[in-house]
């Protein structure tokens, strides 16, 4: 093996692009949410990375932020109980700490270094500066094993069915797994590393049957029967595991 070839194990990915957060006033808090432009009306969700605002492109940012005020205590009220329901699933990146790696248990030791994340098995090596975000360093870590492990289950589901291997890339969507577009490939949320392969295989298949059917038809699903005859126990394992997903 070349030096590159050596150097370029030890390369992290482009990190997967996170949202750019505003911050609202409400009473003597400040709140951080993510605007969505491009909407019909204006809505908003709250889940476990917080508030989203849903708002027409053209609407001022200050009639975005009178509306987010409007509903402020329904708001701080919601954030509270998500946070202490969420709470668990809150894992921070240190010494010693443990999280899910395709369904088995992995650990995590810091060492000092230029900031890379290696991997010895199951065992996520941070090599950091002193005052590296370590949290951040994981996420670029788990999604380099991600873009690995999922270039290799789709490269081997697409030759079995009779596919040539679309374009991969990651995601980091809240409510999504995965996607599919006919002209830019599959898109598979990074967070699936941490459940078993078969859940892997399932969203996988998912995606590739879309390369037959955009839809979710009859025809559609007969095609993820053809992919993956365990659709459905995939199916309801991983909407049961849902919730369960670490945050990083």
């Amino acid at each position: 093996m070349t030096l590159p070839e050596q150097l370029a194990l030890f390369r992290l990915p482009p990190a997967v692009p996170q949202p750019k957060l505003r911050h609202v006033q409400i009473g003597a808090r400040i709140v951080s949410y993510e605007l969505l432009s491009g909407r019909r009306r204006l809505t908003m969700t709250i889940d476990e990375r917080g508030l989203r605002i849903g708002a027409p492109r053209l609407l001022p940012l200050s009639a975005v932020e009178d509306f987010v005020r409007t509903h402020g205590d329904w708001v701080l009220e919601k954030l509270d109980e998500y946070a202490a329901r969420h709470e668990h699933r809150h894992i921070a990146m240190r010494d010693g700490a443990a999280f899910p790696l395709l369904g088995r248990e992995a650990r995590v030791r810091v060492t000092s270094g230029a900031n890379r994340a290696l991997w010895d098995g199951d065992l996520l090596v941070l090599a950091a500066r002193p005052n590296a975000d370590l949290d951040a360093l994981a996420r670029r870590g788990l999604q380099r094993r991600a873009m690995e492990v999922f270039t290799e289950r789709l490269g081997l589901a697409a030759e079995i069915a009779g596919y040539r291997p679309p374009a991969l890339a990651l995601s980091s969507a809240r409510s999504r797994w995965g996607s599919c577009s006919r002209q830019t490939g599959i898109r598979l949320n990074w967070r699936l590393i941490h459940l078993p392969l078969a859940l892997i295989d399932y969203v996988v298949a998912h995606e590739l049957a879309h390369l037959a059917e955009m839809n979710h038809s009859p025809r559609f699903w007969s095609e993820v029967e053809r992919l993956f005859p365990g659709w459905r126990e995939a199916r309801r394992e991983l909407k049961a595991r849902a919730a369960s997903i670490p945050i990083i």
